[in-house]
């Protein structure tokens, strides 16, 4: 009978923090450990901790915990974002017993068999700002079998007055192509033919380098691998989305034409005390450039509501603003004051009553909106990339505008792209398919 060392994974937070996740995992199999659910009984849990909100701190600590009930002999280990920037407090959680910040991942076995012959508590948190390069991390297992995400770039130096990441990520670190591609090549040969490219802060890809290459590189380069099939994005700044860049991003057949521009407010005075870098009339430039060169783009985007000082009136402006954008989905999020940003200590905080009540104004708001969107895609074909097949024998997938899309259909269609159909069934998110046969 086998008899590794199982080690289990729970991730909380953003798509770089499960990349990350499973890189680790990685390691962990490379070094002959088993992976095995987190609800299982392991000889090691490893929490990768989310900071982004207060309550992504109090989720890390429970899951801690959880993990302790789990196997009371256990190594548990506090990795990510949290225990970057308050190792302190993850200290106090007395059931950790390593504690590891965002630029120490790669060591972590190496941590785990240190504490296996000492059993004494280690933190391993360094000043994030010493790191200058890309931390290398296995390629990782990927979960799904058509659609693989790429992690690019790590840390962020835009500094928005309400987040916390660049404190806990570090300035930007751009994976160098050659990396890149050779990852994507390994999953192209393990069947993938989707690949979606995220980080901290993709915009800012390149910029550490000597100017010669950023994010338009990359992606000319990973388009020339054969069997690359779709290229998405993942978040990305608008004004990054300039004229030339749209134009060139367009003469990419592979490029999806699904983007996500993080709006955060729909109010030039909000924006500025976000320190946000655009104004509303920049970012509707860019909306128009995507839908000049792109046919049929899916736009989706981040919004904050109650962030301190949004008085009615400059809420108003935002649900005016998105009005008039008519994005497909917006992800809404109610301002959460965390210490160490600048707004931690803005006067005119909002009351959390408040906070909701504009929060399900743009929620409602935002799903009129995904209907109307999937109004208009109604009757077009698309080529659909069915990535999962249900028990009932419906199969899943997506548009390349990221429209989901379930019909019943060959088991051998998994993992191939077809024409379909679409149709609209009211008060449904997904758009059900039809074969055309060819």
């Amino acid at each position: 009978m086998e008899n590794k060392k199982r080690v289990a994974f729970y991730n909380l937070g953003c798509k770089v923090n499960d990349f990350d996740t499973e890189s680790m995992g990685a390691l962990f199999q490379n070094a002959g450990y088993r992976i095995v659910d987190f609800d299982s009984t392991a000889d090691v849990y490893v929490v990768n901790t989310c900071t982004v909100t207060h309550l992504g701190d109090r989720k890390s600590r429970q899951i801690l915990r959880r993990a302790r009930r789990k196997n009371p002999d256990a190594v548990i280990v506090a990795a990510g974002c949290y225990a970057q920037v308050a190792p302190k407090e993850v200290a106090a959680v007395d059931e950790v017993d390593i504690i590891l910040g965002t630029t120490h991942r790669s060591k972590i076995v190496d941590e785990v068999e240190t504490f296996l012959k000492r059993h004494q508590r280690e933190i391993y948190v360094e000043n994030v700002w010493d790191s200058k390069t890309f931390e290398e991390l296995p390629i990782a297992e990927q979960r799904h079998h058509t659609r693989a995400f790429i992690k690019v770039q790590d840390g962020c130096n835009q500094f928005c007055s309400y987040c916390i990441i660049p404190y806990a990520r570090g300035q930007v670190r751009s994976r160098p192509i050659a990396s890149v591609c050779q990852e994507v090549e390994k999953l192209v040969a393990d069947g993938y033919q989707e690949f979606v490219f995220s980080g901290i802060h993709i915009a800012s890809y390149g910029k550490e380098f000597d100017g010669s290459v950023n994010l338009l590189t990359l992606l000319q380069f990973v388009a020339k691998i054969p069997g690359v099939k779709r290229i998405r994005l993942g978040s990305v700044e608008p004004l990054l989305m300039t004229e030339e860049f749209v134009k060139k991003l367009s003469e990419i057949p592979q490029i999806c034409p699904q983007f996500h521009l993080s709006l955060q407010s729909g109010c030039d005075a909000t924006l500025k005390r976000m320190n946000r870098k655009y104004t509303t009339t920049q970012f509707i430039q860019s909306v128009q450039f995507i839908r000049q060169y792109f046919t049929h783009p899916a736009l989706t985007t981040d919004i904050i509501v109650g962030f301190p000082g949004e008085t009615e009136d400059e809420f108003e402006q935002t649900l005016a603003f998105v009005q008039m954008i008519n994005f497909y989905k917006i992800h809404v999020f109610k301002y959460s004051r965390r210490k160490g940003t600048p707004a931690y200590d803005f006067p005119d905080q909002v009351d959390a009553s408040i906070q909701h009540e504009r929060s399900q104004k743009l929620i409602t708001l935002s799903t009129a909106q995904e209907e109307a969107f999937l109004r208009e895609n109604d009757q077009r074909v698309q080529p659909v990339l069915f990535e999962q097949i249900h028990e009932n024998g419906i199969m899943t997938g997506h548009t390349p505008n990221y429209i989901p899309v379930e019909m019943k259909a060959d088991p051998d269609s998994l993992g191939k792209i077809k024409e379909i159909m679409l149709h609209y069934h009211k008060d449904s998110t997904n758009m059900f398919g039809a074969e055309i046969i060819q």
